[in-house]
């Protein structure tokens, strides 16, 4: 995402005083310039108009980066850590975001009910292993016609990169970022084979961007 852009997403994330604590809007900031997770699910979702479920949705940056870049359809974004959902629901309303929800939801307890787009953006691997297929089934389910499936995921391919992945969410834990370890990482010849039992169109393709990570976006449709 350009500079400009990024910071003037950023600052909805600034503190009411300026003594107060800038953590979120340098993180924001940051992760908005270098990930490139966000042009990645704009891509993906360019030219359709149903609502987006955004499981796993933390802070809601991609809320605002789909209204920096036009996309004006319903947006709902749900997420297992409470006070992430507060500081989402804090800088939309900064922000002045319209047509936009947070709620606090854990996806072991099933996905909301929904009928449009869905993205589910570095969640699974935090989804222990025997519940990952069933966390997809739901998302492949609540995607209608002429909606996608967005899920961006580290992949147990046996890479270096899936090594590192790893490590580094395990430190996440630790710093208290992510509520959870990662459980483990989906097998991609599985999620093949369960897209097309459900008769979608999957594409796979690689979403390093210049990081170490082995992310991978998968864009799911139905035929």
């Amino acid at each position: 995402m350009p500079p400009a852009e990024a910071l003037r997403i950023a600052r909805a994330f600034l503190p009411e005083r300026w003594w107060g604590n800038r953590t979120l809007y340098y993180y924001s900031r940051a992760k908005l310039r270098t990930d490139p997770l966000y042009p990645g699910v704009i891509e993906a979702l360019r030219g359709t108009s149903l609502p987006v479920l955004d499981v796993g949705c933390g802070i809601g940056l991609l809320a605002h980066a789909l209204r920096a870049q036009g996309l004006s359809m319903a947006y709902r974004g749900v997420d297992i850590d409470a006070p992430k959902i507060g500081e989402a629901r804090r800088g939309a309303a900064r922000a002045g975001l319209h047509e936009v929800a947070f709620d606090v939801v854990d996806v072991e307890d099933g996905l909301p009910a929904h009928h449009g787009s869905v993205a589910v953006l570095d969640v699974l691997q935090f989804v222990p292993p025997d519940m990952q297929a069933d966390v997809v089934a739901q998302a492949i389910d609540r995607v209608a016609p002429g909606g996608r499936l967005v899920i961006r995921t580290g992949l147990d391919d046996g890479s270096t990169r899936a090594r590192t992945t790893r490590r580094i969410d395990v430190l996440s834990r630790v710093l208290h970022w992510m509520p959870s370890a990662p459980k483990g990482y989906p097998n991609p010849d599985a999620l093949r084979a369960q897209f097309e039992r459900a008769g979608l169109r999957a594409t796979f393709t690689p979403l390093f961007g210049n990081t170490p990570f082995n992310n991978w976006r998968i864009v799911a449709a139905r035929d």
